[in-house]
């Protein structure tokens, strides 16, 4: 007497998902597809009011050309180019080194550091705009590609630390037994045991950090004031001021901001998967 009922559980759950699925992601895609048509319309279809409809014409050469051409567009690519690439690689390296201690190793207050990493990740990071901003004032490092750089990887290495000892845990300790026993170093069991094991993980992570600070825009508003330190997030915000109507153009740079992070997340997507699968069956 029960196959009827689950079966029609089962066929009602198959057909909700059919329909919710396309669903949610025609309405998560909308918003994209309207910048996209944005970003090729012509001055003159934003003008008549022509925001959601089919574009009268397509000037995607002509939009994004101009954006290199009479903005700083191309300055705020490279800006967020020379904060993002150094804060991954300082916040992934330094986020395994302490992933790895505070795994392998047991030391006192062991349990007591992970918890102050993990307790980092719950501040607000509102909580600390005026003693950051007056920080980076004194120590000279307002207004410049490295005083973002530091903060962020400052910000970052709690939540990326978590993340790799997480990983590192679970590695068996007969492989660093058996290293040590014949002799092999400290750094060289990191370096050629735990980096190669963890290689995933180290993907994944660099993925996300990439996205999370490339990004951001809260930091570049508070510590970044000329446009030549200025990234991407903060200069497409400057466009609206320099072109108050002129929303193809702000859309086009919206559309050129997405470009790296989407490219990097399809190049590392085997690894980016893989690591998150990995990181799915630790305990």
């Amino acid at each position: 007497m029960f196959p009827t009922p689950i079966n029609k559980s089962s066929r009602t759950i198959n057909i909700a998902y059919r329909v919710a699925l396309p669903f949610s992601i025609i309405l998560w895609l909308l918003p994209l597809l309207a910048i996209l048509l944005t970003s090729v319309r012509s001055i003159e279809d934003i003008n008549q009011g022509n925001y959601w409809g089919w574009p009268t014409s397509f000037n995607l050469i002509e939009n994004y050309q101009m954006v290199f051409q009479t903005t700083d567009m191309g300055q705020y690519l490279l800006s967020s180019l020379i904060i993002t690439l150094p804060a991954v690689t300082g916040a992934v390296a330094l986020s395994t080194l302490a992933g790895f201690a505070l795994a392998k190793y047991k030391f006192r207050g062991n349990i007591w550091l992970l918890a102050i990493f993990i307790a980092g990740n719950f501040v607000p990071f509102q909580i600390l705009m005026i003693p950051v901003r007056d920080l980076t004032i004194s120590a000279g490092l307002y207004d410049t590609h490295l005083g973002l750089i530091i903060f962020h990887v400052a910000f970052q290495t709690g939540f990326c630390t978590l993340f790799m000892r997480n990983f590192i845990v679970s590695l068996p300790n007969e492989l660093l037994e058996a290293a040590r026993v014949e002799g092999v170093s400290e750094f060289k069991i990191f370096w050629y045991i735990i980096l190669p094991l963890v290689r995933p993980a180290l993907a994944a992570l660099s993925v996300l950090v990439f996205t999370f600070i490339w990004n951001d825009y809260f930091w570049a508003l508070v510590l970044v004031q000329s446009e030549e330190v200025r990234p991407v997030t903060a200069g497409i915000s400057a466009l609206r001021g320099q072109w108050l109507a002129s929303w193809n153009l702000i859309s086009a740079g919206a559309v050129l901001a997405a470009l790296p992070p989407v490219a990097l997340f399809f190049a590392m997507q085997k690894h980016f998967i893989a690591g998150l699968t990995l990181g799915a069956t630790k305990g």
